[in-house]
């Protein structure tokens, strides 16, 4: 399975964009340290550099590493989550400004998937997650329905081979909490 992720680590590494099949729908992907990486994939998505990004990550420890500080409820909620959820903290470090919302929080989501949590683990540092889709068309729910425009832009596809049953038909569900446990669902 290694050789499935090479390319696409290298891509990573290098500053490109990648599609990818994310846990949820298919997406586009980059360092998300990486500014350049990030404008590039606003570019291919003729998105506003001020809309909300998500950081994937592969294991829950690595929440300490981009959240100043993770309120307590979190370490439960990330862990034992059935569905995708992406939760926003509120404040973010160790990545690109572009990750941040306008009050410093931070949106990411601990992967359950396996294909797509190897991707994650074997980069060994949170990718950004973004749909694969021109801003304000639908998000794509197959590999078929993704627009040629972002299928040429990209700088790597990286499609396994049942991929048809790759990518999900929703979005995660996100809630953003306080440091003191206070919660808001922005997406249910």
């Amino acid at each position: 399975m290694l050789n499935l992720y090479a390319d696409a680590l290298a891509s990573l590494k290098s500053g490109g964009v990648i599609l990818y099949p994310s846990d949820t729908i298919w997406g586009l992907g980059c360092d998300a340290r990486m500014d350049a990486s990030i404008e590039k994939l606003f570019d291919i998505k003729n998105r506003p550099e001020n809309k909300g990004l998500i950081l994937l990550i592969s294991k829950i420890e690595q929440l300490s590493e981009y959240v100043e500080q993770v309120p307590e409820i979190a370490w439960d909620l990330a862990e034992f989550a059935e569905d995708p959820l992406t939760i926003i903290y509120p404040k973010g470090k160790n990545v690109s400004k572009y990750m941040l919302g306008p009050d410093g929080s931070i949106a990411i989501r601990l992967l359950k998937d396996e294909f797509c949590k190897g991707l994650v683990y074997r980069y060994q540092r949170g990718i950004v997650s973004t749909s694969a889709n021109i801003s304000g068309t639908p998000s794509p729910t197959d590999f078929a329905s993704i627009s040629e425009s972002i299928k040429s832009k990209v700088d790597y596809i990286l499609k396994p081979e049942n991929s048809d049953k790759k990518g999900g038909i929703k979005s995660s569900k996100i809630i953003k909490l306080g440091l003191g446990g206070e919660y808001t669902m922005i997406r249910s």
